[in-house]
């Protein structure tokens, strides 16, 4: 299939952008990557009447630190993150993930905010975001607010951008002391949509562990350090309360299977890795 005509505007600001949105109203979507939008069109999920490039919108491509965080604009691409000096001693999370997104050639084109944006549940940069306390800036033309991982994706493929808002910047916490950071998933092939994401964090006296791909967003259980049975039970309880679905890649009860032998494989390896 082929996209419905739009009209298509290449912007080179946020200022333009949601100008252009407040103009377009609920028929205007933001474009960067187009890595899940493209295909969304072609198959007439989406039919919007103009799109809005920000690909080239220098003033929304970076990465810097600010107040303990790594803020991302929203024209970053996920291989410029990849690549950046900073990554593994201040993200370690997102080091151990990016491995797992996608392949090179779709890193070099989707964006960061992009992922989070189009918020499928299975997706490892919106489960890092969840696990890590991270949070969204959202910018419209009447103005700007931030909101928290937990608030900012509400269902699958559904966040709380509102009609005429578009993400410009997404920060993620830095590592702490003391902490440890793993991350792993289960999929058909490397690179395929994760049938089970698993992200964990450890220190000296708790264990957060954020699951993908059961519901229908990311999900985060925090407990305090857990060994032995008392790990595994708390493991099968939370492998119960995501509960899970049927489909052409897994059952749910592989995917709670996954939950409970992965879930301890990655709170281990996350131990093991505390500075």
């Amino acid at each position: 299939m082929k996209p419905k005509a739009f009209d298509y505007l290449k912007v080179s600001s946020a200022e333009e952008a949601v100008a252009a949105l407040a103009q377009g109203g609920e028929d205007a979507r933001i474009i960067a990557g187009g890595l899940s939008l493209m295909p969304m069109l072609n198959f007439r999920l989406a039919e919007p009447s103009i799109l809005i490039d920000i690909s080239k919108a220098d003033s929304l491509n970076y990465i810097r630190e600010t107040a303990g965080m790594v803020e991302i604009g929203a024209a970053t691409r996920q291989a410029d993150l990849m690549r950046w000096d900073g990554l593994e001693s201040k993200l370690p999370l997102l080091n151990a993930a990016f491995p797992y997104i996608g392949h090179y050639q779709t890193r070099t084109k989707g964006t960061v905010c992009g992922s989070l944006s189009h918020a499928d549940p299975s997706s490892e940069l919106p489960l890092c975001l969840a696990v890590l306390g991270g949070e969204v800036d959202l910018q419209s033309a009447s103005g700007k607010r931030t909101l928290s991982a937990a608030d900012f994706q509400t269902g699958m493929l559904s966040t709380a951008k509102q009609t005429g808002e578009m993400v410009v910047a997404a920060r993620y916490p830095t590592a702490k002391a003391g902490e440890g950071y793993a991350f792993t998933e289960m999929a058909q092939r490397r690179g395929d949509f994760a049938i089970v994401a698993l992200a964990a964090i450890a220190d000296a006296n708790k264990i957060k562990l954020g699951i993908g791909g059961v519901a229908d967003k990311p999900t985060v259980r925090e407990w305090d350090i857990l060994e032995g049975e008392a790990l595994d039970d708390a493991l099968n309880e939370f492998a119960w309360d995501l509960g899970g679905y049927d489909d052409i890649h897994a059952t749910a009860r592989y995917r709670r299977e996954l939950v409970r032998r992965l879930g301890r494989r990655v709170i281990e390896e996350a131990k093991s890795c505390r500075s």
